[in-house]
């Protein structure tokens, strides 16, 4: 199950700590690029021909975050050692400390784990202390990587999520590799079709529409036999996690930007005209339509709430609804579709993503050994069995999405395959890549909270612009 919507104050206190001397001098530093120089790269020293048993008797040691991501690679691992003879250790938290965990670590230089999990997020707060390995001059290296890895297997917009120069407000795609996709959510609509049929509704096409559904669920449900059931779930709580999957999905579709960038220089656009109407318009539907103690909602609530009949309409995570949905998962298990969700001005079906990544510590003194290990634990066949026999969706190879057993698999769930098909290409992430984001985007749902209340949004969120105008950048 997916964890990533826990409120992370302790995880930003700690981050921020640690990183913000280093930040003040790596800021910009890349190291590695596009270039096929690879700027004193450990993966220079693998010559040769390619060979998965070249670091036969190493041990690797992971730390990872409690997910069916995790217990699809845990259930695999013999394969992987069987194939290289190198052995894996590895420590599992709850997000709840996860990160914590991560961050003490790194920042203390110790590296005591070689690879872990991290999301593309992360990236811009662990890139620029130089905590990460460039894995670009290993990717690019035949010694080190096997051409059955098939870089061009990958969805390219995920590989560009993790792909960054380390400059603030830089677009993402350029710069160095910083971690691998691995595993990954688009975030759309899903609904009970139960009462869909009852109340004689369809799926909304416009925001607007999605408004007036949600508040008709509210209305109307209860009396068709769906008791306290409201019209749709989003996050709420004061965490960043409330800004990225749905409100952020919708934000882009009306072609809004978090900040501009003007040489370097990144200014706050959230009390933009339009995206004050468009934050009032989202409130309003929560209003109308969400649940009553909404400031509260986070990934959990949300899902469960969907799989428990209490909530109509599901705009999050498409793996929010997927552990809902599968057979004898929850009450609305075999009653809930998927669907891209409400289309911007001009058809827009831009879409926010959250990446779950695998990453390589700096410090490694087992880069060759971990580079096999990512390398597997992101190639064809343990993605493929994973998917197929475990829960680890959304696939971010294409060759996994296009399995017929995969399909098979995921048919029995209306609108899913269809919906992933429609937005995938159009799904990348939303945001401007600085290393204040998860400050920013705490402060922006903090933000919301306060619209929500009855604040004006214009003077909330001029606020916040000019609260974040001296932060970011």
């Amino acid at each position: 199950m997916d964890t990533h919507a826990h409120d992370r104050r302790r995880f930003l206190a700690l981050a921020a700590g640690a990183a913000a001397a280093p930040l003040l001098t790596a800021c910009g530093a890349g190291f590695g690029g596009n270039d096929d120089k690879s700027d004193g790269s450990a993966a220079d020293d693998v010559t040769g021909s390619f060979d998965w048993k070249r670091e036969k008797g190493t041990t690797v040691k992971a730390l990872l975050n409690k997910h069916p991501y995790t217990d699809a690679l845990i259930a695999d691992l013999k394969s992987f050692t069987e194939k290289t003879g190198i052995k894996v250790e590895y420590d599992v938290f709850p997000e709840d400390n996860y990160f914590d965990k991560l961050t003490v670590d790194l920042s203390s230089g110790r590296a005591s784990y070689d690879v872990f999990m991290l999301g593309a997020y992360m990236v811009w707060q662990y890139g620029p202390p130089n905590w990460l390995e460039d894995l670009g001059p290993w990717m690019r290296n035949s010694s080190a990587t096997g051409a059955e890895w098939d870089q061009a297997d990958f969805f390219p917009n995920l590989l560009r999520a993790d792909q960054w120069s380390l400059k603030a407000g830089a677009p993402l795609g350029q710069g160095g590799q910083y971690a691998l996709p691995w595993g990954w959510e688009t975030n759309v609509v899903a609904y009970n079709t139960e009462v869909f049929r009852k109340l004689g509704v369809k799926p909304a096409e416009t925001f607007d529409e999605l408004t007036e559904l949600a508040g008709t669920i509210k209305r109307k449900a209860p009396g068709a036999g769906f008791d306290g059931m409201y019209g749709i779930a989003v996050r709420g709580s004061r965490s960043w996690a409330t800004i990225h999957p749905g409100f952020m999905t919708m934000y882009a579709r009306n072609g809004l930007k978090d900040f501009t960038v003007d040489g370097g220089k990144l200014t706050p656009a959230m009390n933009s005209p339009e995206a004050v109407a468009f934050t009032e318009d989202w409130a309003r539907m929560v209003k109308r339509g969400g649940p009553p103690s909404w400031t509260s909602y986070t990934w959990y609530q949300c899902s469960s709430d969907l799989g428990a009949k209490k909530a109509g309409m599901l705009f999050d995570a498409d793996t929010a609804a997927y552990f809902q949905a599968v057979k004898g998962a929850s009450p609305a298990s075999g009653k809930i579709a998927f669907h891209p969700g409400p289309k911007g001005p001009g058809g827009s079906l831009a879409t926010n993503m959250w990446i779950w990544s695998l990453g390589m510590n700096a410090k490694s003194k087992k880069k060759s050994a971990s580079w096999l290990f990512l390398q597997w634990a992101t190639g064809k066949e343990h993605l493929r069995k994973s998917a197929i026999t475990h829960n680890h969706i959304d696939p971010v190879r294409k060759s996994v999405a296009d399995d017929a057993a995969y399909k098979d698999k995921m048919r029995h769930l209306p609108g899913f395959l269809e919906t992933f098909e429609t937005v995938v290409d159009q799904t990348k992430i939303q945001f401007t890549p600085q290393a204040q984001f998860f400050d920013a985007t705490t402060s922006w749902a903090a933000a919301l909270q306060e619209i929500y209340g009855g604040q004006g949004a214009q003077s909330v969120l001029d606020g916040l612009a000019d609260d974040l105008a001296g932060k970011v950048g």
